[in-house]
Order: structure tokens, then sequence, then C-alpha cells
């Protein structure tokens, strides 16, 4: 295995990633909010050029885990090869649980949680994001992996927000299983100690008659730095109007990653998220001068990533591993999964990609990018549609149908177009813009060959497809460079 590269972004399955690129006890501080069986379909949330929400949405992942062959698979793999106390314990929970969500989820997440266990440091440390319905689970398997001496805490982060039922209690916390892989780690208690309530300070202004074992302490003085820290968090969900707000549903507030990672890793150290998402432990890791790695399983989370720290620093440098840099690897992909392959092959035109199911007018569209045009300004629309097999004069006609009722439409495709194809675009016309008085191909067909090589669409500057993100000043003004 290599040497361990920092500030990387990967593409992939987290196992497999983990298994390839990252060496044993190489990491100092891991987080993970991996995604659970709450049955429901997580979505990224776009804004149109208005700066309202757009009805279009893109699934990034189904917050679901079932017991299917794969599940089944990976459950006698761990029987058989895990280390025996891991084996043994996911043997007896499956002969209690049966096949069912619960055990699919515990199954696919052990040996994942073994492979951080080898590449977390001696004095490193793992904290598991998790809600209640899933905690008392992990918290078994982490004790067989990690070793139960090896808990430190149960973090309760507690947070405000709408929508009760009548039925019971208002659920109001989610659940983070601290553990360590040795009995030496870090621990920075000075760096994340809290203000200490008013009536605190104002009552240890006076003698309070602290006599313990006979002896009389007299006044005492309160830590200048602030109070130790409770395993009770209280800090405020991202909310829908915040300037922090990316539109990803199960976004973390970057206060939250921020009081981990100063807590559990010093400058200069190394930070995985293996479920990155959007990235904001990425974010804080960036900020507060650490090293860093993220995993994600979607195209779309790692531009999405991609794009946040491109907005939040000014200058950063990363690396991405795992997107196709040729036609073969574009070829592999599609492939692969060939909804990937729609999601990267529309990044390279910076297009806002539509959800699976998409209606009336917009059948037949895989993306949109939105540019501002005419006078008063009104956002226009260039379709998009993505090609990975065989294509037809046909697939030209059909798209130029769609697009006549839009600006104007772009063709990709894995394939070289035929000469047809290429005479029908042209038939199409121009687009003429009153904004920027040009005029444009109506219809353009690009190769992902052509878009490899740096060819862009011929268009009126464009809007942005996903909300910007905040700069954010880097401690001292400093960088970390990539490893």
């Amino acid at each position: 295995m290599d040497e361990l590269k920092t500030n990387v972004l990967y593409f992939g399955d987290n196992l497999e990633i983990l298994r390839k690129y990252i060496p044993d006890n190489s990491i100092d501080l891991i987080y993970l909010d991996p995604p659970f069986s709450s049955k429901k379909d997580y979505n990224i949330i776009f804004k149109e050029a208005t700066g309202e929400r757009s009805e279009a949405q893109i699934k990034v992942f189904s917050d679901t885990w079932t017991w299917d062959k794969i599940a089944e698979r990976t459950y006698y793999d761990i029987v058989q090869t895990a280390p025996p106390d891991v084996a043994t314990l996911i043997d007896a929970l499956h002969s209690v649980l049966g096949n069912n969500d619960v055990m699919a989820y515990l199954v696919m997440m052990t040996p994942r949680l073994v492979e951080m266990h080898r590449v977390l440091k001696d004095t490193g440390s793992l904290y598991l994001h998790c809600d209640p319905t899933a905690s008392h689970y992990l918290k078994l398997v982490l004790d067989r992996v990690f070793g139960p001496t090896n808990f430190r805490n149960e973090i309760v982060w507690y947070y405000r927000g709408a929508g009760v039922s009548p039925k019971y209690f208002g659920r109001r916390h989610d659940t983070i299983l601290l553990y360590t892989k040795s009995s030496k780690w870090v621990f920075n208690l000075d760096e994340v100690r809290m203000p200490y309530a008013e009536a605190t300070i104002e009552r240890f202004k006076h003698y309070i008659g602290n006599i313990r074992n006979g002896r009389d302490f007299g006044i005492q003085e309160l830590n200048p730095q602030g109070k130790h820290p409770d395993d009770v968090w209280e800090i405020s969900i991202v909310a829908p109007s915040a300037k922090e707000r990316l539109g990803y549903p199960t976004q973390k507030p970057l206060a939250l990653l921020e009081r981990i990672i100063k807590a559990s890793s010093n400058e200069g150290d190394v930070v995985l998220d293996p479920f990155c998402g959007c990235g904001t432990a990425l974010v804080a890791a960036q900020k507060l001068n650490r090293r860093w790695l993220g995993i994600d399983i979607t195209h779309l989370a790692i531009r999405v990533m991609s794009k946040r720290l491109k907005d939040s620093f000014t200058g950063i440098e990363f690396e991405v591993i795992g997107e196709p840099v040729d036609v073969a690897g574009a070829r592999a992909l599609a492939h692969q999964d060939r909804y990937q392959f729609q999601w990267w092959a529309l990044s390279l035109v910076e297009a806002q990609p539509l959800g699976e199911k998409k209606k009336g007018a917009d059948k037949g569209i895989d993306g949109v990018i939105t540019f501002p045009d005419e006078r008063p300004t009104r956002a226009k629309r260039a379709v998009v549609q993505v090609k990975s097999g065989h294509i037809h004069v046909k697939d030209i006609r059909e798209l130029k149908d769609i697009a006549s009722r839009n600006a104007m439409g772009i063709f990709i495709t894995l394939e070289p177009p035929t000469r047809e194809m290429q005479t029908e675009a042209v038939s199409a016309g121009y687009y003429h813009s009153p904004l920027w008085e040009r005029d444009y191909p109506k219809i353009q067909i690009l190769t992902i060959e052509e878009l490899l090589a740096g060819k862009t669409v011929e268009m009126p500057s464009p809007n942005p497809p996903f909300p910007k993100a905040q700069k954010i000043p880097q401690k001292e003004g400093e960088q970390m460079a990539m490893g």
C-alpha cells in the first residue's frame, strides 16, 4: 500500500477505499454519520435562478438497508473471516434479529468498522453519529471491535425543532458514540471548554463553605478558560434559512464538527469521514488546519463537496480519486452504474441533475443549465441529455423537440455521433441571446472525449447549479498542503 495521501476526496465504496488506499495506523480521528433505515429517500435540493427551491430533486441515496444477496454474503464473510469476538456477536445477533433491515445495516457496518479500527493510530478516536433507533446495536458491535474498555462517551446532541407527535415525547437528539483505539488518546480539554452559567460565576465570587475532609478551601476560583464540557451538547441544527445551509437534508452544523475535531485531534493531524455527504467534517478539518480524507459512493456528493470546499477556502488544493479521467474509465463507470455515469457526465458541463422520475415536458431530460437572459433579466434553460450506449439520429430529433420549448439542447454522448446526427443538430439553427447579443447553436453534441479534453458548451454565462458556500477564514490564515 502506498504512502497515505491527504486532502483527497475518494469516489467509491468506503470498504474498498479503506482496504486499497488507507494504511494501518495512519488516521488520527474518524467521524462517520452512516445512513440508517429511516425509510426516507434523501435528496439534494437545488435552487432555481431566482433563489427559490426547485421542484427538481435528485436522489443521493435511499436511506434504507435491506437484507439481500449482498448482505447475506457479507454476513457469511464476517462469520468466517472476522475476529472471533466480532464473528460470534454477529452470528448471535443474526439468530435473534433474523434477515431484516436492521441486521442488514449491522452486517454492512461491521467490516467497515473493523477497517476503521485498523487504520486508526493507537492515539486515535472514532465518533460514530447515529440516531437512537440504531445506537444500542452499534454499541454492541463497537464494543467487540474496539473493546468495551475503550468506550469513552455516549454524547447526546440535543437540538430544538418543530414537529412532534401527540403520541410520544418529542425526539430531539442524536447519539454520538466515542471510542478510542487504546488507553492513550488525544483529548484537548481546554479547546472545548464551555462558558459558565451566570449564576455559577456570581456564586463563586463569594465564600460558599466548601469544606472537604476537614479542610476549608475558602473562596475558589473558576477556570478562566471555562467549565469542563458535559456529554450533552446543545447545538442548533442547520436551519432551512441559514447561510450555512446547502440543501443537503442530512447536513450537520459546522459547530458540531468543530467541537469534535478540536477535542480529539491536533493541527496537522489526519481526519477521515468515510460517509462524508456534503462534507461538513472536511470543511471543519480544513478550517482548523487538519489534513483530511473524504469518501462517498455517489459522484453527486463528490461534486457537492468539491464545490463547497472551493467556495469556502480561497486557493484550496485537493485531489479527487475514483472519477474517470479518460474514455476507458468513463466506459467502465457507465457499465457499472448508468446513473453514476449520468451524474458525472452532467458535472462536466455544470448541469443541474433532474431526478429519476421526470414529468410532462421534462421527460427525456437528464439535467438543465439555467442562465440569465433578456431584459429585465429572466432565467432561460438549456436542457441536457446523456447517453452512454448506442445512439441514433432519432435521439437528436427528440432533443430538438424538447429544446423547442427551451432555449437550447445539449447532447452528451460516450459514443462518437454519426454524420447524420451532426447534420440534424446543425439544422436546428441558433438561439439568439438578447442579453449577450450573440447567437449560439441551438443543439450541441459533445462527446465525453471532447469534454475530458476541455471542450465546453457554447452558451451565455450560466447560473451555478448549487447554493454557494460562505467563505471561511482558516486559523491564522494557514492552509494544510496535500500529503
